[in-house]
C-alpha cells in the first residue's frame, strides 16, 4: 500500500513538473509589466484606483502614424488600423471647422427664433459620431467635446446668442450579448450607447465635467483645449473653390486643424487609458481639434476671432493593436515598451514582426540570420506563438538554424547569356506584345503592361481608344484590402446618412422648447465630401450623388470634392447637378443605374443597427434623458454591399489618373415613411498606381492579372509577395525552399525580386546578366563538396607518399 501512495505521489510530482517546466525559461519582463497593469483594472475597481494606475506609459503603443512620412513610406498592416483611426478623427475635426463656420457664408439672420439655423442639430451630432463607430468595426468610441459656453445649436428654439454650458455628444460600442432586444444570445457588435456628456448639473458634479481635472480620464481634452488666442491669424486655413448648380463661383476660406507640415501636426495620440464609467475598456485615443469663429451672432465681424472650440476624439481597444517583440533596429528604433522581448535565439536566428495577433505575445516570425539555414525537416520560418508555447525542453533542443558551408559572393564580372541559354528563358514565359495589347494576350507582359500605364497622361489621353482606358477588373486584385480604409470612409458617410434618413422625422414635435433637426443642408453635404479628402490623403476625389428629386428642394444634387495636386490646402468643389444634358447626367451613368437597380426593392440584406440615445433634459443640461424612441434602430450598407470599379484612366473627370471608385449606398424612408427606398450614392476614387501587384501564384479561381508572373527560380526558391512597392514589377522576395540555402554573402537571406526583374530585363534586352546565379544551392551541398575534396586531397597526398 505504501509503495502505491509513493507510486502516486512520484507521478503527480512528475506531472506538475511537467507543467511548470514550460514556464522555467520565461522570465519577467516589459509585457509582463503592462499585462499585470491590463488585468488588475476592471469596471469594479477602476473608480477607487490611483491616477497612474488607469494609464499605460507612452511607450506601449509603438509606430505611431506619423502624418508626414504616410506618402512616402509604405503603411504596414500591422498599423492599418491605427492608421485609420488618425484619418477618422482628422476627418472629422475638417468637418465641423467647416460646417460650424460656413454659416458665414450666408446672410445673418436677425429673427431670435432662427438665429442658430445654419448649426448643427442634435441629432445630427449625435448620429454623425454612431456612423463613425457603425461603419468601423475597429473603432469602438467616437466624442466631440466642446469647451464651456463654446457650442452652438439649432435644436432649441428662441436660443438667440446663447450657448450649451457643455456639450459632448459620445457613441460607444456596447455589447448586445445579454440584451432582450437580441433573442439569439449573440453579441452582434451592432449596438451603440449615444450619450451628451455635457447633460449634468451647471454647477456641482465636478467629477462628472471632462473639462475639469477631477474627471480623471479627460487627458485626451488637455492635449488641444483650452486653447488660448494668442494672435488674429494663427490657426490653419484652407480654400476651397466651389461651383454651385447655377453656375455661380465661391471661394471659401476656413479655418482647421495643423497642417500636415506643421509641428505638431493635426492629430494627436495619447497614451492608453482605462475608460471608466464610461465603456470600460482600455482605449487608445486619437485627437483633432475643432476650428470656429468666436463669440458669434454678435453682427460685428471685426471682433470675431478664430479659436479651438472643441475637439473630435475616436478610439480603438488597446488590446487589438499589435505590440512588437522584436529587438531594436532601422525598423524598430522606438520608443516600443515591448522591445526585445521575443524569444528568438539570437545567435542564428533573427526577428519578424507579423500582423493581426493584437496585445498578447508570440506576434513574429524567428528568421534564419545571414549565413544560416533551417534544418532540412523544417519548412517555413519559426512562428513566435509555436516558441512562447513550448516547453523548457522543446526550447532548448529546437528553434534554431544550422550554418552554411562555404558562402558564395556574388559574381561581379559576367557575361551575355549564350543564345540557346537566352532562348531557354525567352521561350518559356516573354510574350514580346507592347502596348495596350499586352495586357490582352495569353501570356501577360507585366513589364508592358505597367510602361504602358504610365505613358498615358492628361495631355494625350484622348488620343486612345475608349477601350484602352478601360482595364480588366483583375488588374485591380487586392484593392478591397488595401483600400479598405479608404472604401470606409465612403461608407461612413453612407451610414450617416441612412441613420438621419431613418431616425429623424422633421414633423416631429417636441414638448418645451426643443425643435427637430431641421433637413439637411447644401452646406452641410459639402463640408462631408470635403472633409474625406481633407481626412485621407490617399483619396483623390469623394462625392455624394441623390437620386433625383430625392434631396430637399433639389432635382438633382452631386456634390464632388477633389485635389489635383497630392500635398496641397486648396480644393475644388463641383455640384455635378449643372450638367443637364441628359448624357453627362450622373443618374444615367451606368454605375449609378446598376447601383440603383441592385437596391430598388429588396432590403433584407442590410445590416442592422441599435441606438440606445439619451439627450440633456434642457438647455443647460442636468442630467440625460432618454430618447422619445428608445431604443432605435436604422439598417444600412456593409462594406460588402458597395461596388468596386474597374480601374480606368478618367480623362474627361476632374482626376486625369489611372484610378479606381469605391461606391456605397444610402437609404432612407419614403414619402408615407413606409418603406425604405434607394437615395443615392457615396463615392470615393483612388489612385491605382499606389496599389501593391501580387505576382506570386495564387489558386487557380484568383482572379488577379499578374498571377504567377514572378522570376524566381521554381524548382529551388517560392515567392512571397513583399507590401508597399506599389504598381510595379519586383514587388516579392524569393525565399529557398525546404532542403536548400541562400549561397551568397549577403546582410539578407532572399533573392530581391526587383533585382530578378532587372536581370531578367538584361536577358531581353541581351545584355549582361547574372540570373543564371540567382539560385539556392542545395543544404548542405557545400560540406558535402568540402569533404569530397579533402579526401581526394589525401588520396592524392598518399599516391605522392608512395611514388
Amino acid at each position: 500500500m505504501r509503495g502505491e501512495w509513493q507510486l502516486v505521489w512520484w507521478s503527480l510530482a512528475a506531472v506538475i513538473g511537467v507543467i511548470m517546466a514550460q514556464f522555467e525559461y520565461h522570465e519577467t519582463d516589459t509585457f509582463d509589466q503592462i499585462d499585470h497593469l491590463f488585468r488588475s483594472v476592471i469596471p469594479d475597481n477602476c473608480y477607487i484606483k490611483p491616477l497612474k494606475d488607469l494609464y499605460m506609459p507612452v511607450d506601449s503603443v509603438s509606430h505611431l502614424p506619423d502624418i508626414q512620412q504616410i506618402n512616402i513610406n509604405p503603411i504596414f498592416p500591422n498599423r492599418t488600423a491605427l492608421y485609420h483611426l488618425h484619418n477618422m478623427a482628422h476627418s472629422r475635426g475638417f468637418f465641423f471647422s467647416y460646417i460650424l463656420q460656413s454659416r458665414f457664408k450666408r446672410p445673418a439672420v436677425n429673427a431670435s427664433d432662427s438665429a442658430s439655423e445654419y448649426d448643427p442639430g442634435f441629432m445630427y451630432y449625435f448620429l454623425s459620431t454612431v456612423a463613425d463607430v457603425a461603419a468601423n468595426p475597429r473603432i469602438n468610441s467616437s466624442a466631440v467635446y466642446f469647451q464651456p459656453n463654446m457650442a452652438y445649436t439649432s435644436s432649441y428654439k428662441g436660443f438667440f446668442n446663447k450657448t450649451l454650458p457643455l456639450f459632448a455628444p459620445r457613441t460607444f460600442r456596447m455589447d448586445d450579448y445579454n440584451d432582450p432586444v437580441h433573442l439569439e444570445r449573440i453579441s452582434t457588435l451592432n449596438f451603440f450607447q449615444v450619450e451628451d456628456l455635457g447633460a449634468i448639473l451647471p454647477k456641482g458634479q465636478r467629477s462628472l465635467n471632462y473639462t475639469l481635472e477631477d474627471y480623471r480620464i479627460n487627458e485626451w481634452y488637455y492635449s488641444w483645449l483650452p486653447y488660448t488666442n494668442l494672435q488674429q491669424d494663427k490657426l490653419t486655413t484652407y480654400q476651397v473653390k466651389i461651383r454651385y448648380a447655377n453656375n455661380t463661383n465661391e471661394t471659401f476660406v476656413f479655418h482647421g486643424p495643423n497642417a500636415a507640415d506643421e509641428t505638431p501636426g493635426p492629430v494627436k495620440l495619447t497614451r492608453p487609458y482605462f475608460d471608466c464609467g464610461r465603456s470600460n475598456k482600455w482605449s487608445v485615443p486619437a485627437i483633432t481639434p475643432v476650428a470656429d469663429l468666436h463669440p458669434r451672432h454678435t453682427q460685428f465681424r471685426h471682433i470675431e476671432f478664430p479659436t479651438r472650440t472643441a475637439i473630435a476624439v475616436m478610439e480603438m481597444d488597446f488590446e487589438r493593436i499589435d505590440i512588437n517583440q522584436c529587438p531594436r533596429g532601422e525598423g524598430n528604433s522606438g520608443p516600443n515598451r515591448f522591445a526585445d522581448t521575443a524569444r528568438c535565439k539570437k545567435d542564428t536566428t533573427e526577428c519578424e514582426p507579423l500582423d493581426g495577433y493584437g496585445f498578447r505575445r508570440g506576434g513574429y516570425q524567428c528568421r534564419c540570420k545571414p549565413g544560416y539555414r533551417l534544418p532540412n525537416v523544417v519548412r517555413r520560418p519559426y512562428l513566435g506563438e509555436l516558441i512562447e508555447r513550448a516547453t523548457l525542453y522543446q526550447y532548448r533542443s529546437a528553434f534554431m538554424c544550422t550554418p552554411i558551408g562555404w558562402i558564395q559572393k556574388l559574381p561581379f564580372d559576367y557575361n551575355k547569356m549564350s543564345p540557346w541559354e537566352r532562348h531557354k528563358y525567352l521561350s518559356k514565359d516573354f510574350n514580346n506584345v507592347t502596348g495596350s495589347e499586352a495586357l490582352r494576350a495569353n501570356t501577360i507582359n507585366v513589364d508592358q503592361v505597367i510602361e504602358f500605364l504610365k505613358s498615358v497622361t492628361k495631355d494625350n489621353c484622348h488620343q486612345f481608344p475608349p477601350d484602352d482606358l478601360i482595364l480588366r477588373g483583375d488588374v485591380a486584385y487586392g484593392v478591397e484590402a488595401q483600400f479598405e480604409n479608404e472604401a470606409r470612409m465612403a461608407l461612413r458617410l453612407a451610414n450617416f446618412l441612412s441613420a438621419f434618413l431613418q431616425i429623424v422625422d422633421h414633423q416631429e414635435i417636441f414638448s418645451g422648447v426643443r425643435v427637430v433637426d431641421r433637413p439637411l443642408t447644401e452646406d452641410q453635404m459639402m463640408g462631408e465630401v470635403l472633409s474625406i479628402i481633407l481626412g485621407n490623403s490617399r483619396i483623390w476625389a469623394s462625392g455624394m450623388y441623390w437620386d433625383r428629386g430625392k434631396f430637399t428642394n433639389r432635382t438633382l444634387f452631386a456634390p464632388l470634392a477633389y485635389k489635383t495636386i497630392l500635398n496641397t490646402r486648396k480644393f475644388f468643389m463641383e455640384d455635378l447637378a449643372r450638367l443637364n444634358s441628359t448624357r453627362d447626367s450622373y443618374v444615367n451613368k451606368p454605375w449609378f443605374r446598376k447601383l440603383k437597380t441592385r437596391w430598388s426593392t429588396n432590403f433584407d440584406d442590410l445590416e442592422k443597427y441599435w441606438l440606445r440615445l439619451k439627450l440633456r433634459h434642457n438647455a443647460t443640461g442636468m442630467y440625460g434623458r432618454k430618447y422619445e424612441r428608445y431604443p432605435t434602430f436604422y439598417k444600412a450598407a456593409e462594406l460588402r454591399h458597395g461596388q468596386w470599379s474597374v480601374p480606368e484612366f478618367d480623362c474627361d473627370g476632374f482626376v486625369k489618373k489611372w484610378v479606381i471608385h469605391y461606391t456605397a449606398p444610402f437609404f432612407g424612408w419614403d414619402a408615407l415613411r413606409a418603406k425604405l427606398e434607394f437615395k443615392g450614392a457615396i463615392r470615393v476614387t483612388m489612385d491605382l498606381l499606389k496599389l501593391d501587384i501580387t505576382q506570386c501564384p495564387s489558386e487557380y479561381y484568383v482572379q488577379n492579372a499578374f498571377k504567377d508572373t514572378h522570376r524566381c527560380d521554381r524548382k529551388t526558391s517560392y515567392c512571397v509577395p513583399i507590401q508597399g512597392r506599389g504598381f510595379d514589377t519586383g514587388g516579392y522576395k524569393c525565399e529557398c525552399i525546404q532542403g536548400y540555402e541562400y549561397p551568397f554573402e549577403d546582410p539578407i537571406t532572399y533573392f530581391d525580386g526587383q533585382l530578378m526583374e532587372a536581370e531578367y530585363i538584361n536577358i531581353v534586352r541581351n545584355k549582361k546578366t547574372r540570373y543564371d546565379f540567382l539560385k539556392c544551392r542545395v543544404a548542405g551541398a557545400a560540406a558535402l563538396q568540402s569533404s569530397s575534396i579533402v579526401i581526394l586531397g589525401l588520396l592524392f597526398f598518399s599516391l605522392v607518399l608512395r611514388r
